[in-house]
């Protein structure tokens, strides 16, 4: 009896050492984001493991793709997506992670989505699939701008926003709170609630988890882990506002928590497996196929762990 307890024991001590180092060697994955609102994510994985993680600027994580440095990349899903088409990208899409966090906002007074109809709509990033969902979105519910001109980033549409009360813009979290917090009069309508009204879908596909062939193939236990990690840090932004806020601060993805506490509901962060978000990944490449290489992703492209 004796003899048969030790050996249970030692049965549960080796599965309790194994079951904690397959969570440490999740953990020990690199990771490259973006610094802006879809860093979020992850942020509290990456204020623990700060060094696992780089923070680039959306304008060069292509790069990223090519270098093949980081075991996981989040990254816009056209991006990836362009890339994998074209066989510049060995990285698999593991899950959507951002839904949109684009706002059309105005200091006018009694400002209204109708008065875009016979106005200057100020959108930034011409040519991207952020500019071509709001158009779309505006466009499903009836509304076409009588002119549209672009800026280069939401940090410009922002300034416009809060330096001309007539302005009329699309700009993104962040963003939109920063302004906000300058100026109480301005009115904003989210992007999300002319999509979901024009699609049914609450959000579109905006930023994704990828993860590298080769990590995927060598380590495929260790990413099922890390991707559940990741769900788990998704979730957090919307049930520990002020835990993601402090780390998104600690790393400087946002100025302050008065920001942070306010944007990070806005964002629209919410983790959803490649396979699960498909129809919806589908939907949001049919508004602008250029973006995603010309057609819609096929089979290989999804990562889908076992």
């Amino acid at each position: 009896m004796k003899k048969g307890l030790i050996i249970f024991t030692a049965l549960v001590l080796c599965l309790f050492v194994f079951c904690a180092a397959t969570a440490e060697d999740a953990v020990r994955f690199t990771v490259a984001s973006p610094n802006g609102a879809p860093g979020l994510a992850l942020a509290t994985i990456a204020a623990e493991n700060p060094d696992n993680f780089t923070y680039v600027a959306a304008d060069t994580i292509a790069a990223e793709f090519a270098g093949e440095k980081a075991d996981f990349i989040i990254a816009p899903v056209n991006a990836g997506a362009k890339l994998y088409k074209a066989g510049k990208s060995t990285y698999r899409l593991a899950a959507v992670v951002t839904w949109g966090n684009l706002y059309i906002a105005s200091q006018k007074t009694d400002f209204s989505l109708n008065d875009i109809s016979s106005g200057t709509l100020t959108l930034f990033g011409e040519n991207t699939i952020n500019a071509s969902v709001a158009l779309f979105a505006l466009r499903e519910n009836g509304i076409t701008p009588a002119e549209t001109v672009y800026l280069a980033g939401a940090a410009n549409t922002q300034s416009l926003l809060l330096s001309d009360p007539e302005a009329i813009v699309i700009t993104a979290e962040p963003a939109l709170t920063a302004a906000r917090i300058k100026n109480e009069n301005i009115t904003a309508y989210a992007v999300n609630e002319l999509y979901e009204k024009a699609t049914g879908f609450s959000g579109y596909t905006q930023a994704g988890l990828f993860v590298k062939k080769e990590t995927a193939e060598q380590y495929p236990e260790q990413v099922k882990d890390f991707l559940l990690l990741a769900a788990e840090a998704a979730e957090k932004c919307s049930t520990d506002v002020n835990l993601v806020a402090e780390a998104a601060v600690q790393l400087e993805l946002l100025p302050n928590m008065k920001v942070a506490t306010l944007a990070i509901p806005n964002c629209a962060i919410r983790y959803l497996s490649a396979a699960e978000a498909r129809k919806q990944i589908e939907t949001t490449a049919n508004i602008d196929l250029q973006q995603y290489g010309g057609a819609v992703p096929e089979d290989d492209f999804y990562y889908e762990y076992e």
